[in-house]
């Protein structure tokens, strides 16, 4: 699955990352806590996260992620937004909870 099969099937907000929600999808990580993510998120992995900071992007970045989807309308802050640009990593959006948008998204891999 693409990021963007992801975008148009959840009717996601794109904040950034046009360019490539051709990115495939391998595998879902849902957390908060950065350092948990860093240790266990794999290559392809979509994201789900309410944390708006830069340093989502770093480790999104660094485990070469999907992905970053924010959920309960979060908004990405402006430095986000910025890293996210330059690292070329998709921001989405949505205003659904977290645990719907993790079992959606376990439901279309697992399709």
């Amino acid at each position: 699955m693409t990021v963007r099969t992801l975008v148009e099937n959840m009717n996601l907000t794109v904040f950034c990352g046009e360019n490539n929600l051709d990115n495939e999808i391998h595998g879902g990580y849902v957390s908060d806590l950065l350092s948990d993510v860093m240790g266990f998120a794999q290559e392809g992995n979509v994201w789900v996260t309410l944390q708006t900071h830069k340093n989502v992007i770093a480790i999104a970045s660094l485990k070469e992620l999907a992905c970053v989807v924010l959920v309960k309308g979060n908004k990405p802050d402006d430095d986000m937004l910025e890293q996210a640009k330059e690292e070329e990593i998709p921001v989405l959006g949505t205003n659904e909870q977290t645990f719907e948008v993790a079992g959606k998204i376990y439901q279309m891999l697992n399709a």
